[in-house]
Order: C-alpha cells, then sequence, then structure tokens
C-alpha cells in the first residue's frame, strides 16, 4: 500500500460512519473538500469508488462495505497500541467516544468529566446526548451508558450507579392550587407533563406500581417535552406532575422545591451502566473513564 494512503484511511472511516462528508469534516477539524479530495485520493489508489453519491445522499458501495469491514479493526488496534504506549508513560490521550441520555450528563457523567479533565488533560470526551440507543459500534462511540435493559447481550457491562426509582414529582406552588393525589386514579384530574418518545413518536405511558402490580398509566397536560430534565424544570416552575429519575430531583426534594408523590407506586431500576464491545475493554482511555466514575460516583454516593 502507497505510504500517503494510510494517511487518509481515518477520514474515509469516519466519511462511512458519518455517510456525509460537512459532517464528517466537522469531526475532524478539515474542510469539505480536503475530506472529499482525501477519499477521492483512496478511490483513485484502489482504482474502485467507495462511496455512491448523489446531491442528498452518501452510502457505501458494495465495495466500500468490504474495504470499511476489513480496515476498520486493523485501524483501530493500531490507535490502541498507540495509546497503549503513551498510557505506559503514564499519560492517557486520544478522544473517548460515549453515548448516552441527556439525564445521564445531570446524574453522574458531569462530575466524573470535571474529575477527568484534572487527571487526564490530554484525553478528550465526546459525549453524544440523545433519546434513542444508537449502536455505537457502526456509530463510531466507544462506549454507551444505558439502564441494563436497554443494552445489547452481547456487550460488557460496567455498572457505574445503584439502583433508582422513578417517581411522580410536583412543586408546592401547584399542590396549593390544584391538590395532592392521594391514588393512581387521581393523576387524570391533573395537569401532567408528558414525555414524547423518539422512537415511537407517542406520548411515553407513566409505569407504576398499583398494589404489588405494575401498571401504566396513560396521562394528559398542557406541557409535552422531549427529555426528563425538561420536564423537571417544568415541575420546578409549577406547570404540573413530572415523572422523573429521583436521582435528579434529589436535591430538590431534599431543598423543599418539590415533592415526591405517590412514594409507594415507584418503579425501580437496576442502575446506570457503561457498556462496551468487548475488544474496547483493554483500551487505557475506557479503563481510565471506567476507573475515575467509580471513585466519583462512591464519593457521591
Amino acid at each position: 500500500m502507497h505510504r500517503h494512503l494510510l494517511g487518509h484511511l481515518p477520514i474515509v472511516l469516519c466519511v462511512a460512519r458519518h455517510r456525509a462528508f460537512a459532517t464528517a469534516a466537522a469531526e475532524l477539524g478539515m474542510s469539505p473538500s480536503a475530506v472529499s479530495h482525501a477519499v477521492r485520493s483512496v478511490e483513485d489508489r484502489l482504482a474502485i469508488p467507495l462511496f455512491a453519491r448523489t446531491t442528498r445522499s452518501v452510502s457505501l458501495t458494495e465495495a466500500g462495505e468490504r474495504f470499511i469491514a476489513g480496515v476498520e479493526p486493523a485501524l483501530t488496534d493500531i490507535v490502541k497500541t498507540v495509546e497503549g504506549l503513551t498510557a505506559e508513560r503514564g499519560e492517557v490521550t486520544g478522544l473517548l467516544r460515549i453515548d448516552a441520555p441527556r439525564v445521564v450528563l445531570e446524574m453522574a457523567l458531569t462530575q466524573i468529566l470535571a474529575k477527568l479533565a484534572l487527571q487526564y488533560p490530554r484525553l478528550t470526551v465526546e459525549v453524544r446526548t440523545g433519546q434513542t440507543s444508537v449502536d455505537i459500534v457502526a456509530q463510531g462511540f466507544d462506549a454507551g451508558i444505558r439502564i441494563r435493559r436497554a443494552i445489547q447481550q452481547d456487550m460488557v457491562t460496567t455498572r457505574l450507579t445503584g439502583a433508582f426509582k422513578v417517581i411522580l414529582v410536583a412543586s408546592r406552588d401547584y399542590l396549593d392550587a390544584r391538590g395532592t393525589p392521594k391514588a393512581i386514579a387521581d393523576l387524570h384530574q391533573h395537569n401532567c407533563i408528558g414525555i414524547r418518545s423518539a422512537v415511537s413518536g407517542s406520548i411515553v405511558d407513566w409505569e407504576l406500581i398499583d398494589g404489588k402490580k405494575p401498571t401504566t398509566v396513560k396521562t394528559s397536560g398542557t406541557a409535552v417535552v422531549t427529555d426528563i430534565t425538561e420536564a423537571l424544570s417544568l415541575a420546578l416552575a409549577g406547570v404540573g406532575i413530572a415523572y422523573v429519575v429521583e436521582p435528579l430531583a434529589r436535591r430538590y426534594l431534599r431543598e423543599g422545591n418539590l415533592k415526591w408523590l405517590l412514594p409507594q407506586t415507584a418503579v425501580e431500576h437496576d442502575g446506570l451502566f457503561l457498556y462496551y464491545p468487548r475488544r474496547a475493554s483493554l483500551a487505557p482511555k475506557l479503563r481510565a473513564f471506567i476507573d475515575v466514575a467509580r471513585k466519583t460516583l462512591k464519593s457521591l454516593e
């Protein structure tokens, strides 16, 4: 292989991951024309097109799919080897890409990133916050953070937090004006802040415990958002009742800004887990993240 071709391979992989030249250029800090030139150089050297381009889309050709499947693992191993050598000198470098719901930033990730920045100043952590899970391998992420039931079974998992409950909260002002629900059935007379699913497009039913049995409740109200953190903000503003994870609301409950409603109905989840493919488990940057995360979260318990 021509030596100049090797330098273009990370660019080709980035375009393949995003299926877009402009997005790849933005991530790489290059101009779209420079990215296009690098890709064309590889295609010219191989004498075969890797991408099918139109004015609206970019997709891999059949040959491109085979090329990426063969090159990506090898290039990943090279990056890990380099990172491993720098780690032996006590340095952790590179880019760690993590996919996580936005609520995880509030619950745990912000504190972890603050400690990482101090301990490993040459490590860059990029967090993609989205409501829906993605294929972290196909999308080029090193790891993801979700509750256990949302994680693919072939992934390695590391616990980040203990179990937590999903609870109903409302402000004192709202409850003074509308009254406090005494049972699940009372929720139908209240202004419930809805959360719209990015997957189905529908309003998410609230999962609750009725007696000892799980049940789902369809809610309605004057506000619908796409994220739990937004629902919490509206509850604090006195808009209505929000369905949120307890750690997110804990400070406001302690300070008296919110009240926990119908505590006996709260569903408990097993906690948040970092997950990643087995081949990534030895990467120094991921090990550094796990080590700092465990120490940071233990200190917050």
